[in-house]
């Protein structure tokens, strides 16, 4: 009896050791193991390593409850947030570095077993990183979760990269939501011509996204808004032929193909698109 307990317990020791996880990825020890995402306060993975095991929305700013820098040389203890310069991917899938925190702003996509150094804008500006992100979008619906929203692209379009955004079979008075965290930047009325009613959002990196024909606008210039804040409810001012939003993403002045990250519209035609992250 005692040989085939002591037989039972070895076996289950056994299993223990093959299915648990390893205890370095889940320690932040200044280790960069296997299945970690790991920044460097120099560039090319010199000075200290902080290691992280899964997503953070936010590293904190301030000792000591900041993500800092573990192991031993240049930036010990200090916080990571605004201070790597360098990664090394050891996940085997890919990580996403944001410029803010809530996975928000600029970013840069690292593969799987990438070793390099962050870019011009992320080098010593990083506040949030995300595992296996769902999308190339940055910016999310402006729409609450739970509707539908159908986008419309077309060639002739001003600008053509511009998107249409309706909800049938009426799109009058619906919230409308900032894309991302951001400032204000315009708030303006141009009558019966062009945008009509409409809304400019400043985002880090350059970023811009620009809301029109709107029925109302609930905010003000210089006003900090993050992607839960409600600016105003679809309208039909301004150009319009019939209600809906007009909306647009600037990067640098110049206006880009529209991404979300829960889904994209397609260039050119009409795709529906619903919100299902980060609900307002």
């Amino acid at each position: 009896m005692a040989l085939a307990a002591a037989a039972t317990a070895l076996a289950a020791a056994s299993l223990t050791a093959l299915t648990a996880t390893p205890a370095a990825a889940a320690a932040r020890d200044g280790v960069c193991d296997s299945g970690e995402f790991c920044y460097f306060y120099n560039s090319d993975r010199a000075g200290s390593i902080s290691d992280f095991a899964g997503s953070v929305p936010d590293y904190g700013s301030t000792q000591p409850s900041c993500y800092d820098f573990k192991s031993a040389g240049a930036g010990q203890g200090l916080c990571v947030k605004n201070n790597a310069a360098s990664v090394w991917n050891r996940t085997g899938g890919t990580v996403r570095v944001y410029y803010n925190s809530g996975y928000a702003g600029a970013s840069q996509d690292f593969a799987a077993g990438a070793k390099t150094n962050l870019n011009s804008t992320l080098k010593n500006n990083n506040a949030s990183h995300q595992f296996n992100p769902g999308t190339t979008g940055r910016f999310w619906l402006p729409f609450p979760c739970g509707e539908t929203w159908e986008a419309s692209t077309r060639s002739n379009h001003s600008p053509a990269n511009a998107v249409d955004l309706n909800h049938y079979p009426e799109d009058n008075g619906y919230k409308v939501y900032s894309s991302a965290p951001g400032t204000v930047s315009k708030v303006a009325n141009l009558g019966s011509t062009s945008y009509g009613r409409y809304i400019v959002i400043d985002h880090a990196g350059g970023w811009q996204t620009l809301y029109a024909h709107l029925s109302s606008q609930d905010v003000s210039v210089g006003q900090s808004v993050s992607e839960k804040t409600m600016i105003g409810r679809v309208g039909n001012t301004g150009g319009s032929t019939g209600p809906h939003l007009h909306y647009e993403q600037k990067l640098n002045g110049s206006v880009q193909r529209v991404t979300f990250r829960d889904g994209n519209p397609t260039y050119w035609g009409t795709r529906n698109l619903a919100r299902s992250t980060n609900c307002p």
